[in-house]
Parts: structure tokens; sequence; C-alpha cells
């Protein structure tokens, strides 16, 4: 990670519906890279279930209140779930660090998820390390890409049909 990178200090929301030694790690790892953190679920002492804290993370990085999110339930694919039906929300489950390099270069993700169950503290440092290190490169295919996930999110935004 390149000095530039360690030093950008970003607001990141991070919720989980269970509070474990794992998001422990990881809200203490995020504070030592120098960025503030807003908790939400039980690690701020709220009751909030899956859906609820995906949202409530998904909402603050879409509102641009973060300026991006981290998200934890036992398998991650539901508060992916969730947080993915907030329009501008491109949340991505990574059990590794190069799925998280690849969603943040191809997919231009802003929120990681991760699953209580699968990932290991160390793991998840390297997740972390390439999340944080790995930019979004603009081209032709995946601009293109991006735009259709926002034209889907569009097209059942004025409908009101839901998926």
């Amino acid at each position: 990670m390149s000095v530039e990178e360690q030093s950008a200090r970003m607001k990141i929301a991070v919720g989980s519906d269970e509070r474990t030694h794992l998001t422990d790690m990881v809200v203490e790892e995020l504070r030592k890279r120098g960025h503030e953190v807003e908790l939400f679920g039980p690690l701020a002492d709220q009751p909030l279930t899956w859906p609820d804290v995906g949202q409530a993370v998904a909402e603050r990085v879409a509102s641009g209140q973060a300026d991006e999110g981290v998200l934890f339930c036992w398998t991650g694919t539901g508060v992916s779930l969730a947080a993915n039906k907030v329009p501008g929300v491109r949340a991505a489950l990574c059990d590794d660090p190069q799925t998280a390099a690849g969603a943040r270069q191809w997919n231009n993700a802003n929120v990681l998820c991760l699953s209580l169950r699968r990932t290991s503290e160390v793991v998840a440092k390297e997740i972390l390390d390439a999340w944080f290190s790995t930019p979004y490169q603009p081209n032709p295919e995946d601009d293109a890409c991006i735009a259709k996930i926002a034209e889907i999110e569009r097209k059942y935004s004025r409908s009101g049909s839901s998926a």
C-alpha cells in the first residue's frame, strides 16, 4: 500500500448483526489505518438484524455520509443482499484478497462484506490490504457495466417493482 493510500483518511460505516472477535479486530485495524469508523448494530449496542444493519450501512455510503462500508453477518450473504438493495451501493462479499481487489478494480465496489464464519483474522487483514490498495481503474468495458447496474436500479425504482 502506498503512503498516499495509507494516509487517505476515510469515514467508514461498519456494521454487523453480532459482535465477535473478528468484528472487533477489523474495527481496530481500520482505526489503526487512520480511518474514522462509525459503528452499527451490536457493534454500537444497537439490536439490529442483518437486513437492518445492511441497510443502515448502505444508506450511509449512498448518501455520502460515509466514504465506504464494511459489513458482517454469519455468511456475509445476507448483509450483501440488503446493502445491494440501496441504489448507488455496490456491496461485494469477499472471501479472499484477490476477490476484494477484483471487486474494487472492476466493479468499483464501495461496501465490503465479510463472513463471520469463513473469515480468519489473517485473511481479513489481507482482504483489507487488497481492498484499500486497489483503486477502480476506469475503462470503457467496466464503466459500461457499472452504468448498466445504475440503469437497473433506476428501472426498478421508477416502476415501484421489486425483484
